[in-house]
């Protein structure tokens, strides 16, 4: 007889709750959130586990990761069916999502998620940190602009070379706000050196890795749409039919039916953000900019005269996710001829 045990993840101490196949609770405990206390206490246990359930998030993969490593069978559940399915609880707590995820667990009502590979997730640290120095360069960019406009100084047009040059010029004209500006810039300046290192390592890696070099024969794929997209994919096997990337990525339109209501929305954005942007972006250079030979473009400008621009490029966006995740499965260059059809 098998047991059935939900694990309620915090940063220092998790809540678990063990039942029987009756849904009878049998064990409850608060463990430390290190792989060696965790795989110590099911040891302890001393009972036949048929399933271990905790919910996906950023330190269940870790987690996650060990226990498989220690023959455990722990499951990674997906986040919005587990919130879904505990909405009705009148109380939250820890101890009560243990007691909920075991049983969900138990009855099978629950959607397994992929654990990232080593590789996948160090790609994903990278381009994270690219796109946090990037977001961070533009904000103080903002933040010198609108400081100079409360004295009345337009920056203007500029690019990376000439702003720190015009703003100097702008704050020479205010006494008593130089030290400001001079501190803004440096910091400026220092985070434009650091995203120009990362951007050279994003580059680096899609290189080096097969999978990004397939996928760059893509019209509108670069290093960075690249190598984003095979860090979400990760293990292309794990999709039974290409057609269901688009919709694991939040691409495909949610539908509500309903007796005499039969309701069709816009795209679900149920999957990775990261990914569609970089997928829209794109499609967004394949409709915008001169193609040669692309029967992709004349596809979607055809969506596009009888849709609109914007649900062309996402048409688009969806169609490139699918025909990428054949890339990587067949380990294919890009034929036009097929990826028209």
């Amino acid at each position: 007889m098998g047991y059935y045990t939900g694990i309620d993840v915090s940063l220092e101490v998790s809540y678990f709750c063990v039942v029987d196949p009756a849904g009878k609770i049998v064990k409850e405990a608060r463990v430390a959130s290190e792989p060696e206390a965790i795989i110590a206490w099911f040891a302890e246990l001393g009972l036949e586990m048929t399933a271990i359930g905790l919910e996906a998030g950023p330190l269940s993969q870790w987690l996650y990761a060990a226990m498989v490593e220690a023959k455990l069978p722990a499951v990674l559940l997906e986040t919005r069916q587990v919130r879904d399915a505990f909405r009705s609880m009148p109380v939250k707590t820890d101890r009560k999502d243990a007691r909920g995820i075991a049983q969900l667990m138990r009855l099978g009502w629950y959607r397994p998620v992929h654990c990232k590979s080593q590789v996948a997730q160090e790609n994903r640290t990278l381009l994270a940190g690219r796109k946090m120095l990037q977001t961070r360069y533009i904000d103080l960019e903002m933040c010198l602009r609108g400081l100079l406009r409360g004295y009345g100084l337009k920056v203007g047009p500029t690019n990376r070379k000439t702003f720190d040059g015009r703003v100097r010029e702008l704050a020479a004209s205010i006494p008593g706000i130089e030290n400001t500006v001079d501190a803004l810039l440096k910091a400026r300046a220092t985070l434009l050196e650091q995203f120009r290192r990362l951007d050279g390592l994003v580059n680096s890696r899609a290189r080096q890795d097969e999978r990004t070099q397939l996928l760059m024969s893509v019209p509108g794929v670069g290093a960075l749409i690249s190598l984003t997209f095979v860090s979400a994919i990760d293990d292309p096997a794990r999709f039974r039919s290409s057609r269901t990337v688009g919709a694991h990525l939040g691409l495909t339109q949610r539908k509500y039916q309903s007796g005499e209501t039969d309701i069709t929305g816009r795209i679900s954005k149920c999957g990775d953000q990261e990914v569609r942007t970089a997928l829209y972006e794109a499609a967004n250079i394949i409709l915008t900019r001169p193609v040669k030979g692309s029967q992709l473009k004349s596809w979607a400008a055809k969506v596009a005269a009888r849709a609109g621009m914007k649900k062309a490029k996402v048409a688009l966006a969806r169609k490139l996710a699918v025909i990428m995740h054949r890339m990587l499965c067949d380990g294919t260059f890009f034929d036009f001829k097929l990826a028209a059809a």
